[in-house]
């Protein structure tokens, strides 16, 4: 029997991960979360080290997806050591445990590890993280690296996807302002919209298959190590992410562009990262952002 264990499964990318896993009749799913546990779920703090090495000594997986992090920008920026205990020691500690093992880990980062001044970004370019969060996972790749021969980071840019609420992804938390500003809203008001840094927005259960597909490979002896990326394939700013949401939603939104760098926390300009590697391994699937999108309203719809 294969055995996976998704560490974070009730975050936003962690349930389409265990949703898309959950699919396989021949392979055992471990989760794991910490505030949010659902039912079949086992509470772990990965700031614990000691319950960290007991969970991966007690269930023995043969893969752990590490789906948990501190991946708000503005909070790594202001309180650090949290970041550096999610994103890089727990790295660390649950590498560590699973070596042991023989367990292959695949850890999550993200495109914010690059400065956004030359885009594309392969796999093997200079990192240059200009924020707290891109240090902090930027750390944590390097960690992984040192714990464990059998270990695969996958870097992504912005996510969205099904939500538990609006603020879960920095898409979705859009639509409050959109709807806002409607023409009929009560003192509606136009909403400013960053139109500077270009977004990649990728959909969750699109970076689920691409997991599914690399644990495939691993239970098939064809372990997929170092480092891979994965994008969507659509440009766009939040302003233009704020229309199609608007489109979406059928809101005749009013809208206000801003042409410079608003975010007290800097964001990289473009940090477009080039998903070949994956891609010649045939792995891979991207949904279109204006299907995705629907098919998240339709499941939570806005009610004003």
């Amino acid at each position: 029997m294969f055995k996976v264990a998704v560490i974070g499964a009730s975050g936003l990318l962690g349930r389409a991960v265990v949703g898309e896993l959950a699919r396989q009749s021949d392979w055992q799913l471990v989760q794991t979360a910490f505030s949010h546990l659902g039912p079949q779920s086992v509470r772990l703090d990965i700031r614990d080290a000691d319950a960290i090495t007991q969970f991966v000594d007690d269930e023995q997986p043969n893969a752990i997806v590490i789906a948990a992090a501190e991946r708000r920008p503005d909070v790594c920026e202001h309180d650090p050591a949290l970041a550096r205990a999610l994103n890089v020691d727990a790295v660390r500690t649950i590498a560590s445990s699973a070596r042991r093992h023989g367990a292959w880990v695949l850890s999550i980062s993200t495109d914010y590890v690059f400065d956004g001044t030359q885009p594309s970004y392969r796999e093997d370019a200079a990192p240059s993280p200009i924020n707290a969060y891109g240090r902090s996972k930027l750390d944590g790749e390097r960690a992984l690296a040192e714990s464990t021969d059998l270990g695969c980071v996958l870097r992504l840019p912005l996510l969205f996807g099904p939500i538990v609420g609006w603020h879960e992804s920095a898409v979705t938390s859009l639509v409050p302002a959109i709807a806002a500003s409607a023409s009929v809203a009560p003192d509606a008001k136009a909403a400013v919209m960053d139109a500077w840094a270009i977004r990649y927005p990728t959909y969750t259960p699109d970076v689920a298959v691409v997991v599914r597909q690399l644990l495939e490979r691993l239970a098939h002896g064809e372990a997929v190590c170092g480092t891979a990326q994965w994008s969507g394939d659509e440009p766009m700013t939040k302003y233009k992410i704020a229309q199609r949401l608007a489109d979406a939603l059928q809101i005749d939104a009013q809208l206000t562009p801003l042409h410079t760098p608003a975010d007290s926390t800097p964001r990289p300009h473009n940090c477009h990262l080039d998903s070949s590697r994956l891609e010649a391994l045939g792995i891979g699937r991207r949904t279109p952002f204006d299907t995705a999108i629907r098919q998240v309203l339709a499941q939570f719809p806005w009610r004003g």
